[in-house]
């Protein structure tokens, strides 16, 4: 717990009211966004209607590497529109500030350029392996971020080593020959332009996939390690398991989760965490056949339920079918999953709760931030086919739990042993909270919330009890002191 004095409370709470809103989330949230989502339900989410406050970078997916290491666009039209902005057929070019580089540079966000992804990195091993092609590679990429305007670099190359993509158990080394030449290559424009290009790679959280890959020589190199922690099941899997679980599930290979990943490129591999970004999925997956977690199935995904996403639904997708199942949770992995109704689908996705923990686990490891696949996931719409955005729930929920305020003012408070306790932090909205007091000094003190703005919304003597619950109508931050006298203690709430 935390400690300060009344003094420290009032100017905590003057500052936290003092406080504007925040652009962005405080750790670092990074959207994918598939310029083929851009068609998607008439063009939902276009650059007009992202809304920027939820991300501090965005990566424009994706670009392809050729055999000879150039790199082209994967859809003219597509990147045209998004990255240049809305054509002005009368004057020719385009109108000012309707591109998505524009937009986001406005709402201070970053927009990096994702080369390569699961279809595309078949030319990676070839292009790594020569010194002509990779210096080509490179210099490709200082174009890109010219005449673009992109901010940096991210490589989605998947993965260095694997057989079905052309790799061979040279690529690891390769990899960091590309990587350093995109380095010093992006670093001398950086000179000429006064830009700090930032440099990023994608990551598998296979630690087999991990093996290959020379983590110590990437550390000097990479602004950030991006784990795609998801896809470590699905209809590929003999059982039904879940796409992205925390923990480990009580099937499955064991190290196929986030935690196991975690601790793989941190302290088997050296990777610094604030360092690390988490691979968040505002996606699912699907399996026919199927009547329960870790059950056999037919091997296929249900396309025809979730036809529009083959299979492998957006969170958006999932809600407009909830109808179709029975929602069930998982306690060990810590994560959602459903049970067709009537028909025989297993599907495994993240939900806010799911997300909110996830989050958590970010702030408590001091890893750097998410990465989010992908951004249109969870546009959720008033209704289905409405064309109106309702609202980004998921996103929502990781800016809630990411988020530290004031963290200035706490960094004067003092550790204290556990005076009380609260659970659960993170909480749902409305969800029962629990306060025990461990202190018997604090049984006739006072208990009080405040808002992130700095109100007083809660207040109440304690009168010896040990413990109360209460519960939270809104999402947020919250910050909850005991106090008797001229001792006080406080702690932070999350509330998704």
């Amino acid at each position: 717990m935390k400690k300060f004095n009344i003094l420290l409370l009032v100017v905590f709470v003057f500052m936290v009211a003092m406080k504007p809103a925040l652009a962005q989330p405080c750790k670092e949230v990074i959207a994918y966004y598939p310029n083929w989502q851009w068609y998607d339900r008439n063009k939902l989410v276009a650059p007009a209607s992202i809304d920027y406050s939820k991300y501090n970078i965005i990566n424009y997916s994706f670009f392809k590497p050729m055999p000879n290491g150039s790199i082209v666009e994967t859809d003219s039209w597509a990147d045209e529109n998004l990255l240049f902005g809305q054509h002005d057929w009368v004057n020719g070019g385009y109108f000012p500030n309707t591109s998505l580089i524009d937009l986001a540079h406005t709402n201070n966000v970053k927009v990096m350029v994702s080369i390569g992804g699961w279809t595309l990195s078949d030319n990676f091993p070839g292009i790594a392996a020569d010194s002509a092609k990779r210096s080509y590679f490179a210099s490709e990429c200082n174009r890109l971020l010219q005449v673009y305007d992109f901010d940096g670099i991210d490589l989605d190359w998947e993965y260095p080593g694997y057989a079905e993509h052309n790799g061979t158990a040279a690529d690891g080394g390769n990899f960091t020959l590309l990587v350093q030449e995109i380095r010093d290559s992006i670093d001398a424009l950086g000179l000429i332009t006064g830009k700090d290009y930032l440099l990023s790679s994608c990551f598998s959280a296979d630690p087999a996939k991990m093996q290959i890959i020379e983590w110590t020589n990437l550390i000097p190199e990479l602004d950030m390690f991006n784990l795609m922690s998801y896809d470590f099941f699905g209809a590929f899997s003999t059982l039904s398991n879940h796409n992205s679980p925390l923990y480990a599930p009580a099937v499955g290979n064991p190290a196929f989760n986030i935690d196991s990943a975690f601790y793989n490129i941190t302290q088997v591999h050296g990777v610094p965490s604030s360092m690390v970004n988490i691979g968040v999925a505002f996606y699912g997956r699907s399996v026919t056949g199927c009547i329960g977690l870790h059950q056999s199935n037919s091997g296929s995904p249900d396309g025809s339920t979730f036809w529009e996403d083959e299979g492998s639904p957006l969170y958006y997708n999932i809600l407009n079918k909830m109808n179709l199942f029975t929602t069930y949770w998982d306690n060990l992995a810590q994560v959602p999953y459903l049970l067709g109704n009537s028909i025989s689908t297993f599907v495994s996705y993240d939900d806010e709760q799911s997300v909110a923990l996830k989050a958590s686990y970010v702030v408590s490891h001091n890893a750097r931030g998410v990465i989010i696949w992908e951004l249109t996931g969870d546009y959720v719409e008033t209704s289905s086919g409405s064309g109106i955005v309702a609202g980004t729930p998921l996103a929502d929920t990781l800016n809630v739990v990411l988020c530290s305020v004031a963290t200035s003012i706490e960094a004067n408070f003092s550790s204290e042993d556990d005076d009380f306790r609260i659970s659960p932090n993170p909480a749902w909205q409305k969800e029962e909270i629990s306060l025990t007091i461990i202190d018997r000094d604090l049984k006739s003190g006072m208990v009080e919330i405040y808002s992130v703005d700095g109100k007083r919304i809660y207040s109440s003597q304690l009168n010896n009890q040990t413990k109360f619950t209460f519960s939270l109508p809104e999402k947020g931050i919250y910050f909850l002191r005991l106090g008797i006298g001229l001792k006080s203690y406080s702690e932070k709430l999350v509330v998704y």
